[in-house]
């Protein structure tokens, strides 16, 4: 992470605070070592001004910096403890109405990685409320699959505690957004929360939205019955062309995961939304919602994208662009580019 204080200036700076389960090395960074501790961060992103919607440009690890064209840290602080994170995350949420986001990324990542990420898909999607991050100890290796699936496990407690702690901080509202192997801790966390009685915290999350979600159908939808009444509106954004789901699935054993899910009857008996993204996916087309500039443009085109799904199911109809398919609880959602999402994209 590259720090300039003076490319504040410059860009857009978007606030990201942390909570992270990643151990520290001898330089104070944060690396992919687990540790027990929750330590807590705030970093602040510029987030450059000559740039294509949803793209992540980088700064050089030698070289001259662009603060025109590159993702910089303007200011950084590691809190000693809860109480400062607590403090300042109080006065974030008291100009945000009391709603806070909580991101947790997904397998391979490192620290710099997921925090210009979040950064950049607070700033693209305009998402209302405090951003919280929370780090988990990612290997950040492509050959880390196995180390990062434990990690999902080690660090679920870690999530319970960042989010008593926003819950402490005077958050009225938390909305958590899972990308990937993310997914599968957020519902690990969801369930011991659900399990240990934990109604105070399981009330104040208003929304979840799991991105790509790396995660076996079976395995999801047991821990959705063991939460009981799930967290709504409870969104799934998925892809066929998903290629990374295609090569967990395949190390996995299996055709599909819940994130590239074909058959919605699966998911017949829960409440949820899923949302076909499948037209708009690129490349690897793990991260769609975050790096297509069409769909982007598209959904910050709605008021809120959690209140688009809250009202009758019949009335969903014209509020996306898309076919609507329900089968008892569960909706999909068959996203489409339009030409008016295209126009805007050329001006």
């Amino acid at each position: 992470m590259t720090l300039d204080p003076k490319a504040a200036a410059v860009g857009q700076v978007q606030r990201v605070f942390i909570g992270t389960t990643r151990g520290q090395e001898d330089d104070g960074s944060f690396g992919n070592k687990r540790s027990e501790a929750v330590r807590f961060a705030r970093y602040d992103i510029s987030v450059p001004p000559d740039r294509k919607l949803g793209q992540i440009t980088w700064p050089p690890r030698h070289g001259a910096i662009n603060p025109e064209k590159q993702f910089l840290t303007t200011d950084e602080l590691v809190y000693q403890g809860e109480r400062g994170f607590r403090s300042d995350l109080k006065a974030q949420l008291a100009v945000s109405g009391g709603e806070a986001v909580i991101f947790v990324h997904g397998y391979n990542n490192n620290f710099a990685e997921g925090v210009y990420r979040v950064a950049q898909f607070a700033h693209d999607l305009k998402l209302p409320g405090a951003v919280v991050h929370y780090a988990w100890p990612s290997a950040a290796e492509p050959l880390g699959y196995a180390y990062d699936r434990d990690s999902t496990l080690f660090a679920r407690d870690g999530l319970e505690d960042v989010l008593h702690e926003v819950a402490a901080a005077g958050a009225k509202r938390i909305v958590l957004v899972a990308h990937s192997m993310g997914a599968a801790l957020t519902m690990e966390a969801l369930r011991q929360t659900a399990i240990r009685g934990d109604h105070k915290t399981l009330d104040l999350i208003g929304a979840v939205i799991l991105i790509s979600p790396d995660i076996d159908v079976d395995v999801f939808k047991r821990s959705a019955h063991s939460i009981g009444k799930l967290p709504q509106p409870f969104l799934i954004f998925g892809s066929d062309r998903d290629k990374a789901l295609r090569f967990s699935a395949l190390l996995n054993g299996q055709w599909e995961r819940l994130g590239s899910l074909k058959d919605i009857t699966k998911l017949a008996d829960l409440q949820v939304t899923f949302l076909d993204v499948s037209e708009f996916s690129q490349g690897v087309g793990h991260f769609t919602v975050a790096d297509s500039p069409a769909l982007i443009t598209l959904l910050t085109g709605i008021q809120s994208v959690e209140g688009a799904f809250e009202s009758d199911r019949r009335a969903r109809v014209g509020l996306l662009p898309g076919v609507v398919l329900t089968v008892q609880n569960a909706t999909r959602v068959v996203l489409q580019p339009v030409a008016l999402v295209a126009s805007d994209l050329t001006r």
